[in-house]
């Protein structure tokens, strides 16, 4: 870039320009939400049939367009935030250099070098010494040389030409660099000619955002910082003290951090997850069409021992060695992600509310937060964490449960609102024999799920506090015990269901008030007794244990995965607590201390 053009050069109107581009990125924004919470909503409602299907179909679509704008014209707006930033610290430095130059009565040639007038004590011959041309250095040896030589110059104009002519090189140099960054990240932010947004579209999406985040390193690094191991409060004060303009650089540039941050607004979060989810989704689709088909001739018959055994073939064999490990994980993440985008397409079936995808990656067995409901606006507040075998891939059970006890609860409210969460947010153990009997699973995730709580806490808006419940299945009731036991749960309720132990003696070492932690354990659930005669001879308190001192709920399912059949007591039995209504829970009698002489 050339003295005359960053003289000339406004940055503001690179900061206007991505003002332009935020404000369509929200219209884009408001778009999406609007056909998915309302006007897909009204349509299932009022319509059925193939059109109807159809236009819900093709709205669908739309809204997936939107959502993509909302995403590339956001990395546009952060793009040109983040040059108008660079190339304006650039033009200040020109301009503060400009001036002094200008006091100083040295000429600014239009090369950016600087003349300077004689000046100084006359010499021996009688002149005084004469003023010259000299060029701005931005290499650091030759600048260091060429300011030696002006100090030797008796014209003391010499060297403040010199520190001027360097001054304006450094300037021009700043700017020509943001100039060269930038152009290519913006002319890359430009979709295809088409009106598909394909796996590929979020695939370049992901690259972009990677890119711009890259380059803006510099801009962001301006911007105020996430407290570092700040508790979910201080994140949301962090939130809360943004500009607009800073919200969306953050969100633009790194929306995985932002979604993962406990405090922050569900509304904030969810918009920064399905950023990353559909980016991830985008990526990994892609990357999943790249692998080469599997061989056709899977299976081959071999004689052993005079019997036949179906076994794979040696073309498979090879090919699954190469490919097979990242073929799985894909597979597995992707069926996950669809089971989370059935969930957000269901909004508005049977007054079902809007979903809110508050924490997710793919990484490793995936993590993934998903509300029915603004949990910041509800009145009741549900948690439930899953235990053994729990992954991205399996997640659509978990989901369901929290969907089919959101539909009781809000029927058991009345007229208050109520929010079901599922919280995979942690590694739980994926092999019952191998896995569950360690318990480093639940203490590695209860920091985690404690934070989560508090963040809840941080983030809700209501008129008044909110009634929060955790509800933990399996193994996820050991980690629930591990976060009660080495902190706080900062929840009113705890309902723990198939439990093969706490990792606490009592219901009273669970941080909730007294009478509060409630237990259920169906006729055939293996697991409790697990935890009673298992772990190697050392057996975990359960909380089906009379000892122990839950209030043990009228359970009528069966077996270790039924305690959220629709239509059970089981399920009522949770809703009714989750909205506070524990003095109708229907409980089991107690045991009869007699019956061992009748």
């Amino acid at each position: 870039m050339d003295l005359a053009t960053l003289k000339a050069l406004k940055p503001t109107e690179y900061s206007e320009a991505a003002d332009g581009y935020r404000s369509t990125s929200d219209m884009a924004s408001a778009a999406k939400d609007r056909i998915d919470n309302q006007i897909v909503v009204a349509m299932r409602n009022s319509l059925k049939g193939e059109a109807a299907t159809a236009a819900v179909k093709q709205l669908t679509e739309l809204s997936k367009n939107f959502h993509y704008v909302q995403v590339e014209c956001g990395l546009v707006s952060t793009a040109l935030e983040a040059f108008s930033y660079e190339v304006g610290a650039a033009k200040s430095k020109l301009d503060a250099a400009l001036e002094g130059a200008q006091a100083a009565k040295l000429t600014v040639n239009a090369d950016g070098s600087i003349t300077y007038p004689p000046s100084g004590a006359k010499g021996e011959d009688g002149k005084i010494p004469e003023g010259g041309t000299v060029s701005g250095l931005t290499d650091d040896t030759a600048s260091a040389v060429g300011r030696q030589a002006a100090n030797f110059d008796p014209n003391p104009n010499h060297r403040l030409a010199q520190d001027y002519a360097d001054q304006i090189a450094a300037a021009l140099k700043e700017a020509t660099e943001a100039d060269e960054k930038w152009a290519p990240k913006l002319r890359a932010l430009k979709a295809d000619d088409d009106l598909t947004v394909s796996d590929k579209d979020w695939a370049d999406a992901s690259s972009d955002t990677k890119g711009v985040s890259e380059a803006g390193k510099k801009y962001l690094d301006s911007l105020p910082q996430p407290p570092s191991n700040g508790s979910p409060k201080d994140n949301a004060e962090w939130w809360k003290g943004l500009s607009v303009e800073e919200q969306a650089a953050w969100v633009s540039m790194h929306p995985d951090s932002v979604g993962a941050l406990d405090g922050l607004p569900a509304t904030v979060r969810d918009e920064a997850n399905r950023v990353v989810f559909d980016e991830a989704r985008g990526t990994m689709q892609t990357e999943l069409n790249s692998i080469p088909a599997a061989p056709v001739n899977e299976w081959t018959w071999i004689s052993a021992g005079g019997y036949a055994s179906k076994v794979h073939t040696d073309e498979w064999m090879d090919w699954y060695k190469k490919y097979g490990g990242e073929y799985d994980h894909l597979t597995s993440s992707l069926k996950g992600m669809e089971s989370i985008q059935t969930r957000f397409d269901a909004t508005g079936n049977g007054g079902l509310p809007e979903a809110y995808l508050l924490g997710f990656n793919a990484d490793g067995n995936g993590r993934a937060i998903v509300a029915n409901g603004n949990p910041d606006t509800a009145d009741h507040q549900a948690v439930y964490v899953p235990g053994t075998t729990s992954n991205l891939g399996k997640i659509n059970g978990d989901i369901g449960r929290m969907t089919d006890l959101w539909r009781v609860a809000n029927t058991e409210a009345h007229g208050e609102s109520v929010s079901t969460i599922t919280w995979l947010g942690y590694d739980a153990p994926q092999n019952l024999v191998k896995d569950s009997p360690f318990e480093h699973y639940a203490y590695d995730g209860a920091p985690a799920f404690r934070d989560f709580m508090d963040g809840l806490d941080a983030s809700h808006s209501g008129d008044s506090d909110p009634h929060r419940t955790v509800i933990a299945h399996s193994y996820g009731t050991t980690l629930v015990g591990a976060a009660a036991q080495t902190g706080q749960l900062n929840a009113d309720d705890v309902v723990l269901a198939g439990s093969p132990g706490v990792k606490v003696s009592h219901a009273t070492d669970l941080d909730v008030p007294a009478g509060h932690v409630w237990n259920e354990e169906a006729d055939g659930d293996p697991v409790p007794d697990i935890g009673r005669f298992g772990h190697g001879g050392d057996g975990w308190v359960v909380p089906s244990d009379p000892s122990f001192g839950a209030n043990q709920m009228t359970t009528d399912t069966e077996g270790h995965s039924g305690y959220w059949d629709a239509g059970s007591d089981s399920l009522r039995n949770q809703a009714r607590v989750a909205v506070g209504k524990g003095d109708d829970v229907e409980l089991k009698p107690p045991p009869d201390p007699w019956a061992h002489v009748k």
